[in-house]
């Protein structure tokens, strides 16, 4: 099996074709094997792909719609392999719907895109109990469920509130977590705390949905700069929907022994 692991800003995938895999595989069981930080090569997720179809594993082995960082950890590999150049576009199937990614710059293994993530939906502010401590929350999906809570960013925050509400009875398939402050109207700072992952550098569909929150919600302007512990990324919520801009690394190719 040949593998190549990408990152977007601290956030790391492993990349699989699927004509690689056995049809008999446990691909969850494979995920959970190749992302151990410690016996496996270590990652936040397996994407399998067909053609421009990905599949999208988290850490545990649980299943997401779609990432943000993996799709454009998915467009770079593809641009690395169809010689892209600038200007170009990179349509990615999701279950979330195809995302298109446009090439802005290549430096090295390093490609920046801008990503068409679509409309955001079911966006609400709700009051959500958490070990009796009611807790303000913005809930929403960004192709993926999010919750974001406007407010203070800390560690102690994260470990507790945030890691709570990922796995609360209000979400039945799990939530993706986010911590925001808007620290100015162009600039939000997030902790992120990822569904089947737990804690990770950074997350696309998190900026996203942070962005949303904080312009919905929290006073910020409608282009944002959001930054989690990996980076910074660009986050524009427009009439045609949201628009995320940032870059992928090709770290390296592997085989399976």
């Amino acid at each position: 099996m040949n593998l190549v692991k990408a990152h977007a800003y601290g956030n790391d995938f492993l990349l699989a074709a699927a004509d690689q895999i056995p049809a008999s595989a446990d691909r969850a069981a494979l995920a959970r094997e190749l992302c151990g930080r410690h016996r496996g090569v270590g990652a936040d997720g397996l994407i399998v792909y067909q053609g421009s179809r990905m599949d999208l594993l988290n850490a545990d082995g649980s299943y997401s719609e779609v990432s943000g960082n993996g799709v454009r950890c998915l467009a770079a590999w593809f641009a690395r392999e169809r010689n892209a150049g600038i200007g170009d576009a990179i349509d990615i199937e999701t279950d979330a719907g195809v995302k298109s990614l446009q090439v802005l710059a290549i430096d090295g293994a390093r490609y920046t895109f801008r990503a068409a993530m679509g409309q955001p939906e079911d966006l609400q502010q709700r009051a959500i109990d958490v070990d009796g401590t009611p807790i303000d929350a913005v809930t929403l999906r960004v192709g993926n469920p999010q919750c974001v809570v406007l407010g203070p960013v800390t560690s102690e925050r994260l470990h507790t509130i945030a890691a709570r509400l990922a796995v609360h009875p209000v979400f039945p398939h799990g939530s993706n977590v986010e911590l925001a402050a808007v620290e100015a109207p162009d600039r939000v700072r997030i902790l992120i705390w990822e569904r089947g992952v737990g804690p990770t550098e950074a997350s696309g569909t998190g900026a996203c949905a942070s962005a949303v929150a904080a312009i919905a919600y929290g006073g910020a302007a409608r282009d944002v700069q959001v930054t989690s512990p990996g980076g910074t990324q660009r986050v524009e919520w427009t009439a045609d929907g949201i628009f995320l801009t940032g870059w992928a690394e090709l770290v390296f190719t592997a085989q399976r022994v």
